[in-house]
């Protein structure tokens, strides 16, 4: 039987989802809930939502990032941009997760330090299943940073 996934007690444990398909952010957090990944998940329907959770007036601290990149207001490739350029979220986990395979989008999100880039798969049993193995490893192998290490880091 499978144990639910939470992140551990020295990385923060909310989730950003950055989403704007209503379908895909269904199937994602119903996947995510399938795979018993516990972690509290906040979702961001734009660009410039994602950015206000992330660095904005509501910021909070994330364990974990999947940002889609065709985005409204702003590209998700914009969107990490401006991530990896904050000392705040230099070192935040985002995991790039789109519909999108083109080369060119897989060559600029790794140029802009994605940890990773996951093309969603068109059969829902497949996109549970990559939803479950980026849980287990983002949420239970990946060693984390320290909180606010890039703030310390830069200073």
């Amino acid at each position: 039987m499978k144990s639910d996934v939470t992140l551990d007690a020295r990385t923060p444990t909310k989730i950003l989802l950055v989403e704007d398909n209503p379908d895909d952010e269904k199937l994602t957090l119903r996947a995510l809930k399938q795979n018993r990944i516990a972690n509290p998940v906040v979702v961001a329907r734009d660009g410039e939502e994602a950015l206000d959770w992330l660095v904005g007036s509501r910021a909070t601290e994330f364990g974990l990032v999947l940002l889609d990149l065709r985005l409204p207001k702003m590209h998700g490739l914009e969107v990490l941009k401006r991530v990896r350029n904050d000392p705040r979220t230099r070192l935040t986990p985002v995991v790039i997760l789109t519909a999108s395979r083109e080369e060119i989008d897989v060559i600029k999100g790794y140029t802009l330090q994605a940890n990773s880039y996951i093309a969603k798969p068109v059969e829902f049993g497949r996109f549970v299943e990559a939803v479950c193995a980026m849980g287990v490893y983002w949420l239970q192998l990946n060693e984390a940073p320290p909180q606010r290490v890039g703030v310390a880091a830069s200073a």
